[in-house]
């Protein structure tokens, strides 16, 4: 007895449309760019692609295939593509949505006639599901989402207003139309298992872990003449880089000219111009903090391996990359006591309340001796973690958009 068709497989490439003139991506960022470069390799021929430009519309795959590639090539460093060409590219992917609308689409599907899913991992637009509610109702395919996390609605303090309210319509979206949702922890799953029961929805949540991008350098980073400690975060008020600032000038006063560095590895985000301003009013901070932003992939990891340890104190979290990526890379960690870093960093890290500036001052002070003992127990903690990998992620991922599992 023959086996039921694989479905075809609709991709919304909507965000790296959107997305393609940054120089460095973000974790949302990352995970389209994963999910696509997978099922190109892995599903090419069950497979098309649609983008939310002012209308809803089919993509010519050519194009949304050589941008997943350009992209690819830009934010990790490995290859040729100019940001140049990403933009242009983009530019005409969305002039293609804007002109041509949905009838293509449909009409497109109605010569499949096949099984069909449709899978969305970005959140982009999910406020406004019309055109995704008449693509449920006309072709009768299956829906599944990626939800990367609640935070706009359990911390809206750091959002902007309004945020709140349209990721609950985003999420309203997502129990009206989902037949199945992937998440990145089983902190996130229960985040969201009890949104939906407020409601009364329940719809079937997977939690699987992210993959990595960031490789380890071609060689070993020289430890820096001037030792230095990094954060890994968009500058916004969520990932309380203040804290890192207040610690940072007190540390400045008790080790004088043998302070390390502080290197802020980020773009400038909702809410930054405090952190930035109290650094250009700080004669201290001015020599003590850099900032790096729209930095490669090769280019992060170098600077990452290079550091005394990772520091993130965060006030909430989906899933925590750069935890993992530090991880993966040998170095050491100081991050927020969450759940989801606890689940995603097991007993590795050293865990900390994000609102204790004491207590991170006296740990940073013991990861800056030479020879830590902190340190070196964080290394002997770390010999039974394995990284997870984006091999793993859709080993588990793929037989649910296929609908082989529930």
């Amino acid at each position: 007895m023959s086996s039921a068709p694989l479905p075809h497989i609709i991709f919304d490439l909507s965000r790296l449309m959107w997305r393609a003139t940054r120089q460095s991506p973000t974790g949302i960022d990352r995970v389209e760019l994963a999910y696509a470069r997978h099922l190109i390799a892995a599903a090419p021929e069950r497979l098309s692609f649609t983008g939310w430009w002012h209308r809803f519309a089919l993509l010519p795959k050519a194009k949304a295939m050589d941008l997943v590639r350009i992209l690819d090539e830009i934010w990790s460093g490995a290859g040729p593509a100019s940001q140049d060409d990403a933009i242009a590219l983009a530019g005409k992917l969305r002039r293609h949505a804007m002109l041509v609308g949905e009838l293509p689409l449909y009409f497109h599907v109605s010569r499949l006639g096949q099984p069909m899913v449709y899978l969305h991992v970005s959140h982009y637009r999910l406020h406004r599901p019309r055109p995704l509610r008449r693509f449920k109702r006309r072709t009768d395919a299956r829906m599944v989402f990626f939800v990367h996390d609640l935070i706009p609605i359990s911390h809206a303090e750091h959002v902007a207003q309004g945020d709140d309210q349209e990721h609950v319509e985003r999420m309203d979206a997502v129990a009206a139309l989902a037949d199945q949702v992937v998440v990145n922890t089983e902190g996130t799953a229960a985040a969201l298992r009890r949104h939906f029961a407020e409601d009364g929805f329940s719809v079937p949540i997977a939690a699987v872990p992210l993959g990595i991008d960031l490789r380890a350098p071609a060689r070993t980073a020289p430890q820096a003449a001037t030792p230095y400690f990094i954060c890994i975060a968009t500058i916004e008020s969520r990932k309380n880089h203040m804290l890192l600032l207040k610690v940072w000038e007190r540390l400045a006063a008790t080790l004088g000219d043998k302070t390390p560095r502080l290197v802020l590895a980020g773009r400038r985000g909702w809410k930054h111009e405090p952190v930035i301003e109290t650094i250009a009013a700080s004669p201290v901070l001015r020599t003590l903090v850099e900032e790096h932003s729209g930095i490669s992939d090769a280019a992060m990891a170098g600077l990452l391996a290079g550091a005394r340890a990772l520091l993130y104190p965060t006030f909430a979290e989906g899933f925590g990359l750069p935890v993992v990526e530090a991880m993966a890379l040998e170095v050491p960690v100081l991050c927020s006591d969450l759940p989801e870093l606890r689940e995603v960093g097991g007993t590795v890290p050293e865990f900390l309340d994000p609102h204790d500036p004491e207590l991170w001052l006296r740990t940073i002070l013991n990861y800056a001796q030479p020879h830590s003992p902190a340190a070196e127990a964080q290394c002997w903690r770390r010999q039974g973690w394995r990284p997870p990998s984006w091999e793993a992620h859709f080993a588990a991922v793929q037989p649910l958009i296929d609908g082989l599992q529930r």
